[in-house]
């Protein structure tokens, strides 16, 4: 028997080298659970990943052409802002591609203990079957057919053995190929962590840029404030840009007006009767952030140190919220702006009604288009640090009757802290 056992483990070692000089297959599809995740879906990540990484590259270019004067330093804050909006579009699009990454590296682990379950199960079944022939003696097929005592036995015994060989064969086939498949998702899967850690190093660089332009935004405000004449000239293009924006939303305002008078004089007419007069009902605001109460500036007259901010405080600015607070609309009504501008950074107001208006400035991103309808409470952007603005805070204002009014009477429980 120890003779038979050692004839066996040689006869197990000679086929495991055979084994081995089969040429490798191409790697199999990936199989076992359902595919929540697949390269298509990585590769489009990598696209945008570096589609918003060509975008701030393209800002960047742009920023070291700008002349040094004061309508260049404020092109540049521009361009800051737009560089900061594309540098946090890539690190988004990479923190979604590492979680990409991370799910399909797990969907194979997955895999792998499958296959490798399979495997052994293979491998078990080729020792037993081998085993078996050992210990009975079937170790030759020829062994077999010579026992046969005619013809048609010789026939029937010949049909048994190939048979058996075929059986045989597909089991070493099935083996080569489950090993095969094991190596390539292997390799497969030590590229795709070498890949990720990639994609991991890239967002701390993106990080750490995003940090420094915020911090190269807010140095140029800085920078600026040594310069009296050009905040002279900051201050008349604020206030300019001001008086630009209450012009635009007086505009909207009665673009609005007349469309929901014309629709409600069609309606009214329709019914038989004459049209009603709409007007707007005082008070019922929300705050517009739910992070922070603290007031740092009020409305009226005031000295910022800021060059191109106004002295003459047109709404109040809340702090304390800092990059990623999420705005909301004070009261239902209808997006009459939603855009960027040099002074008010990404900046959103909506009409509450003929008269009625609310404005949020300075925001980090917005999330909602002009003729947007909101309601109270809605999301409609981000905080920031957007414009001529040093630090992350919420411009909001607030008019009633045509005319602005203190946001303060209207803001219950806020903090004092200018």
């Amino acid at each position: 028997m120890k003779i038979k056992r050692r004839t066996f483990t040689a006869a197990l070692l000679a086929v495991l080298a055979l084994l081995s000089l089969f040429p490798a297959e191409q790697p199999a599809g990936l199989t076992g659970t359902a595919q929540a995740i697949t390269q298509s879906d990585i590769d489009k990540l990598k696209n945008e990943k570096k589609e918003a990484a060509n975008q701030r590259k393209d800002v960047e270019n742009q920023i070291s052409k700008l002349k040094n004067d004061i309508n260049g330093a404020i092109e540049k804050r521009t361009k800051l802002d737009e560089q900061i909006a594309a540098t946090e579009r890539e690190i988004a699009s990479t923190e979604a591609l590492i979680a990409s990454y991370e799910q399909m590296l797990a969907q194979i682990a997955e895999e792998l203990v499958q296959n490798q379950e399979e495997e052994a199960e293979q491998y078990a079944l080729f020792c037993e079957r081998a085993r078996v022939m050992e210990e009975s003696g079937t170790t030759s097929y020829w062994s077999v057919l010579f026992k046969a005592d005619s013809f048609s036995d010789l026939l029937s015994r010949l049909s048994d053995v190939q048979e058996v060989m075929n059986y045989d064969q597909q089991v070493l086939d099935s083996l080569r190929r489950l090993r095969s498949g094991i190596e390539a998702k292997q390799d497969y899967q030590e590229q795709l962590k070498a890949e990720a850690e990639e994609a991991k190093a890239d967002l701390q660089a993106a990080k750490a840029s995003l940090d420094a332009k915020r911090k190269e935004a807010n140095d140029l405000v800085v920078q600026l404030q040594a310069d009296m004449e050009a905040s002279e000239e900051l201050l008349k293009q604020k206030e300019a840009a001001e008086a630009e924006i209450q012009s635009e939303i007086k505009k909207k305002e009665k673009e609005l007006a007349d469309k929901i008078a014309a629709e409600r004089a069609a309606a009214a007419a329709a019914a038989g009767s004459q049209a009603v007069d709409w007007t707007a009902t005082t008070g019922g605001y929300i705050w517009p952030e739910s992070a922070s109460k603290k007031i740092t500036s009020p409305m009226g007259s005031r000295n910022t140190g800021i060059p191109g901010a106004s002295t003459n405080h047109k709404g109040v600015d809340i702090g304390g919220v800092g990059t990623t607070t999420t705005v909301v609309a004070a009261k239902a009504g209808t997006v009459i702006i939603s855009k960027y501008s040099s002074s008010y950074g990404n900046y959103v107001v909506i009409s509450h009604g003929p008269g009625n208006t609310t404005l949020y400035a300075h925001m980090s991103s917005r999330s909602v288009s002009e003729g947007a309808t909101v309601s109270q409470g809605q999301a409609i952007g981000v905080t920031g640090n957007t414009g001529i603005s040093r630090g992350a805070h919420l411009h909001y204002e607030i008019t009633e009757g045509g005319a602005r009014v203190n946001p303060l009477n209207y803001l219950p429980g806020y903090i004092k802290s200018w």
